[in-house]
């Protein structure tokens, strides 16, 4: 029974002594190092799961548009609608405004008026 309790007092007098606890200390550091380190990693997962999931609803918005799209071109007058937009077409009875831009107006109206010293005096007392 003594020889017993003579092993029990030498392991604990080894678990207790500085340079054990000191290598405990250690690996209790290290594991917490490590933990630190998996938050982050965590963290950042989380992250990017957010924005995978963002990805994914855009997507599947992107497909209902593109499949309510082909729905409606498929049909007769999805395709009317479709070429009289992109060519500019209409029905026949029916007219096609064209509005044209004014080029000569506009240039003339950005150009400043050319001005010299008798068009000063003038245009001073008038």
């Amino acid at each position: 029974m003594r020889n017993f309790q003579g092993q029990k007092g030498r392991w604990r007098r080894a678990l207790e002594s500085t340079p054990a606890l000191v290598l405990l200390f250690l690996l209790l550091v290290f594991f917490a190092w490590t933990v630190i380190g998996f938050m982050g990693k965590l963290e950042s997962t989380a992250e990017n799961r957010r924005l995978a999931q963002e990805k994914v609803n855009e997507l599947k918005k992107q497909k209902e548009d593109l499949s309510s799209e082909i729905t409606r071109l498929g049909t007769q007058s999805g395709v009317e609608a479709d070429i009289r937009e992109k060519f500019g077409l209409a029905k026949p009875g029916e007219g096609v405004i064209v509005i044209v831009d004014d080029k000569s107006a506009s240039s003339a109206e950005a150009m400043p008026k050319q001005s010299g010293f008798w068009d000063f005096l003038s245009n001073l007392f008038k």
